[in-house]
């Protein structure tokens, strides 16, 4: 009776271990999430006997949940700093997203922000040394309509991204604090002063290839000229925005690479084959889900480092 109660729960400890390896539990930022649920829906469909879990709540959360070893994949949409790396973290660039700076499409202002646009230091002035206060200030008219400034309140991707290009981190992004992606193009949507950024994902619709309602893009005055050249105009579609971003006209950053993180070098063959047709047959799905594919190049690379 022994010998049958120990086969049955060694057996049964072996199945549940085969079982678990065939799940892929993945966590993070708000800016991969979107087209993480679309490599899992169209891999479960050649794997079905590989379930994908898959929550989105920001960069920080998603880093130090893979670390902690509380899921397989973290999602992180910034650089990996080497802390991390100390603690095994081992990344794989997948595509290319951008930080895109807003304003709600009932601003009374917009058509001359639309027409100028706003240089870098314009941004550092509004979110870093809170220099211009109104619209006017920041668009050299006579509009006394104030800005309403939000970042992010969460450790994630985005604002440390937005944060680098203006020359600082996330911390010094001054601002109303809001919750994820989400959030954020929420309040900009409800408020007509509103200043904020998103990824991508959250500014465009890509059922429709149009910027979403409620949203408007404010261009970079990237020569800072005063005025939104032909070059530098490229936000009317989803389309127009990534062949921007493709071609590196789009500064890099708020433009970056988003990261898969393991801990340490993946051993599981499931998690290994899944990182393998996300880097190869699963890049079909990029630019439908509104992203920037790698270069094959760069694929190649980060193919390399499952061997």
């Amino acid at each position: 009776m022994k010998r049958v109660l120990v086969f049955v729960l060694v057996t049964t400890l072996f199945l549940s271990c085969g079982k678990d390896e065939k799940n892929i539990t993945i966590s993070g930022a708000f800016a991969l999430y979107p087209l993480a649920v679309k490599w899992g829906e169209e891999y479960s469909k050649l794997h079905p006997d590989v379930k994908i879990d898959i929550t989105a709540g920001g960069a920080g959360k998603g880093m130090a949940d893979v670390i902690s070893g509380n899921v397989d994949l973290g999602m992180v949409s910034r650089e990996i700093n080497p802390v991390e790396l100390e603690r095994d973290a081992y990344a794989f660039a997948v595509t290319i997203d951008a930080v895109i700076p807003t304003a709600n499409d009932k601003n009374p202002n917009l058509s001359e922000i639309q027409k100028k646009g706003l240089t870098r230091e314009n941004f550092q002035d509004i979110w870093i040394t809170e220099k211009l206060k109104t619209w006017g200030e920041a668009l050299g008219t006579t509009s006394k309509d104030p800005i309403k400034v939000y970042t992010r309140s969460d450790a994630a991707g985005a604002p440390e991204t937005w944060a680098k290009y203006l020359g600082k981190k996330q911390e010094d992004l001054k601002g109303v604090g809001v919750f994820g992606d989400p959030g954020l193009a929420q309040v900009v949507k409800q408020d007509k002063f509103a200043i904020g950024y998103n990824n991508i994902a959250y500014v465009y619709d890509k059922s429709t290839g149009h910027i979403s309602p409620g949203i408007a893009v404010i261009p970079i005055d990237i020569d800072e000229n005063g005025k939104i050249t032909p070059e530098e105009n490229f936000y009317g579609t989803l389309n127009e925005l990534m062949e921007g971003i493709a071609k590196g006209i789009y500064p890099h950053p708020p433009a970056r690479p988003l990261y898969f993180v393991t801990k340490g070098v993946p051993t599981s063959e499931t998690l290994k084959s899944f990182l393998k047709w996300v880097l190869t047959d699963g890049q079909q799905y990029v630019k439908e889900a509104g992203y920037v594919n790698l270069t094959q190049e760069q694929l190649d690379e980060e193919l390399k480092k499952l061997q």
